[in-house]
């Protein structure tokens, strides 16, 4: 049973870094914004930065591909969340992975201020590779919360967001025609699949 004063504790407890991470399709976005929204109505100070490179849905907004939005500031770099960001209880950041390196020890000063950090970014490139900072900044979360998508070939928990076009850039901006979420053995068989077309010519 927890005491009131547990309670207390926890309610008082505000410098933190929270990753959110996951395959395309797979509710970050949406989780992301329905923590900001909730510390929004407890009236918070709140602040969502996305990289300014993400213009899918908004220039401005963070949207997910549910469709709900909530504004937010596109920034070039992760400097300018530390400096934008600096009175603020609570700050958000979407699509994490596009950010430079220095967004770890941004999170990191931000949270050592008293700051709560909610970050949402893919952990893994379409080729499986750990994307970005993102594994740093699993490393210095106070918590990781894996959300999964659907694999679209078989129905299990999907793994990685697997590219759809024949593209070889890491950073390509894409929805429902250019990426589809597998699972793991799924993900395999598409990318021997298009090993062995290769080989032969074939698209």
């Amino acid at each position: 049973m927890t005491s009131l004063s547990d309670r207390s504790g926890e309610m008082m407890r505000r410098g933190r870094v929270e990753v959110i991470c996951g395959s395309m399709f797979s509710g970050k976005t949406e989780e992301l914004i329905r923590r900001m929204k909730r510390a929004k109505f407890a009236r918070q100070s709140v602040e969502i930065f996305k990289p300014s490179v993400d213009t899918r849905y908004s220039d401005d907004d963070v949207v997910s591909h549910e469709g709900n939005s909530i504004p937010s500031t596109p920034v070039e770099t992760s400097a300018s969340i530390l400096l934008l960001g600096s009175d603020t209880e609570v700050i958000g950041i979407d699509e994490a992975q596009f950010f430079d390196d220095n967004i770890v020890e941004v999170c990191n000063e931000l949270a050592n201020r008293g700051t709560r950090v909610i970050v949402a970014g893919l952990d893994l490139d379409f080729k499986g590779i750990p994307f970005g900072p993102m594994p740093a900044l699993c490393a210095i979360a106070d918590e990781v919360t894996k959300v999964h998508a659907i694999c679209v070939k078989c129905g299990t928990l999907a793994y990685v967001s697997h590219r759809t076009v024949h593209n070889e850039k890491r950073v390509l901006l894409g929805e429902k025609l250019e990426y589809e979420p597998l699972c793991r053995e799924c993900y395999r068989k598409a990318r021997a699949e298009e090993t062995k077309q290769q080989a032969t010519g074939k698209d």
